[in-house]
């Protein structure tokens, strides 16, 4: 059998489709192939005062915003309405001493107290941090305490104030069921609405603290 030499045109269209392959790859005399550039557009990040803004690249510029944990109205808020809502149910513990009947109890409000008095003061301290004030800007001493889940009212409390033993006991256990349970709604808000992390820590460290104490509490009566 005789065998024809190839014609030219076949040469040639081999010879491309080889360097086809080649470039696609990156088959050259070292090669390796080009990394692979950003994809998107490129970011102008806006820099700290005093300094110059950046150029990011687009998954940068995402990976920043996933990152960037601004505290929200939803976290100032928070901040400053578990302030006051600690500091009512520390006053509830203060009258615990004099007037509980329960060894029981009496240990109980302490493990309260000794848990939300720093709670406050890591939320003052946050707020100081972020340049917020502990009262909303023209505001009359605070938010409205009959807006905060489980608040207790001024009668409530003037009738805790005047009980003692076993009716203090009961008084106390139920309106501190109820403040407690208001505390998980506002966390469970927070941590739905805000976007800073340590202040979603925060409202993790009230969910658990104060579920276990709900549980207690339901015990006792």
């Amino acid at each position: 059998m005789l065998f024809r030499p190839a014609s030219r045109a076949s040469l040639v269209a081999a010879s491309l489709t080889a360097l086809a392959v080649c470039g696609l790859s990156a088959c050259d005399s070292g090669g390796k192939a080009d990394p692979a550039g950003p994809t998107g557009p490129s970011v102008i990040a806006p820099g700290k005062p005093g300094e110059a803004n950046r150029t990011l690249s687009a998954q940068d510029a995402d990976k920043r915003r996933a990152d960037d944990d601004t505290p929200n109205t939803a976290d100032v808020d928070y901040a400053r309405m578990m302030i006051q809502h600690h500091s009512q149910a520390l006053k509830m513990t203060e009258l615990v001493p004099e007037r509980a009947e329960s060894g029981k109890l009496k240990r109980l409000a302490e493990r309260i107290a000794a848990a939300q008095g720093p709670e406050i003061t890591a939320m003052r301290g946050w707020l100081k941090e972020y340049g917020k004030k502990e009262t909303e800007p023209g505001g009359q001493g605070g938010h409205d305490h009959a807006a905060m889940p489980g608040m207790a009212t001024e009668a409530q409390l003037a009738k805790l104030r005047a009980a003692r033993g076993k009716a203090f006991d009961q008084l106390f256990l139920t309106l501190m069921i109820t403040h407690h349970q208001g505390a998980l709604t506002m966390a469970a808000e927070v941590k739905g609405q805000g976007n800073n992390v340590r202040i979603e820590e925060m409202a993790d460290d009230v969910v658990a603290q104060q579920t276990s104490e709900i549980s207690r509490m339901r015990g006792m009566l």
